[in-house]
């Protein structure tokens, strides 16, 4: 595969499929950067396990039509509050972060003091694999359970309702 392929998915890509050691993939909305992708995670952000201590993690990348184009591994590496990189980074990403509280310098102040991983995944072009060696088969998985999950009850109604005939 071409490295091209994979350069313009990063460059288009807002979200991406991560996956970390073999684990599933979580979908997280990403920035990119260069020829790699921001990603943040952690408390009041999104739900990331293991990439902040991660050194490699599977990456998935859409194309125009939504299906998987690209997949390949990437390097992890950690932005430090206060590095050049972070200084950088973080106020583009805290400026594209959709519904957040507070302005740029808040955002990136809160990732830097609760603790949020800002993370920089750099995709390795020779591990890249395009549509044409793409598995054809799905890789739809069952849901996962969750807390977030509600049981619904049947509406109640005040009134018997008759069905006229």
């Amino acid at each position: 595969m071409s490295s091209g392929v994979l350069e313009e998915a990063i460059k288009k890509a807002a979200i991406a499929w991560i996956s970390v050691a073999d684990g599933p993939a979580y979908a997280l909305w990403c920035m990119p950067v260069e020829t790699s992708l921001a990603v943040v995670s952690g408390p009041g952000e999104q739900f990331a396990p293991g990439l902040a201590d991660a050194q490699q993690v599977t990456v998935r990348l859409r194309g125009d039509h939504g299906g998987l184009i690209v997949l390949a591994e990437a390097t992890v590496t950690r932005l430090v509050p206060g590095s050049d990189e972070w200084d950088q980074i973080a106020p583009q990403l805290a400026g594209k972060r959709l519904n957040s509280s507070g302005s740029v310098e808040e955002v990136v102040n809160r990732w830097a003091t609760d603790g949020c991983a800002l993370v920089r995944l750099t995709p390795a072009a020779e591990t890249a694999v395009g549509t044409s060696d793409v598995p054809a088969e799905s890789h739809a998985a069952p849901p996962r359970e969750t807390p977030a999950r509600v049981e619904t009850r049947r509406p109640f109604r005040l009134h018997h309702v008759r069905k006229s005939g």
